[in-house]
């Protein structure tokens, strides 16, 4: 059976931590940031992990994660 393969868009998204967490980026905080509140902005820092539901979506997209 041959590899499976990561999905591209996937692998740009998401990182896997050695404790098995998936981590991801805040959306909404790309672009048109000047009418945004500040405290908007500075609460769309940083990584938060990937929801529950979706983890079993996530993981099959990066099989080898």
């Amino acid at each position: 059976m041959p590899k499976m393969k990561t999905k591209s868009g996937a692998k740009k998204r998401f990182t896997v931590a050695p404790s098995g967490r998936i981590k991801r980026s805040h959306a909404f905080k790309r672009h048109i940031l000047t009418k945004k509140d500040t405290k908007t902005k500075r609460q769309l820092r940083g990584m938060t992990e990937v929801h529950a539901a979706d983890k079993a979506m996530v993981r099959s997209m990066l099989p080898y994660a």
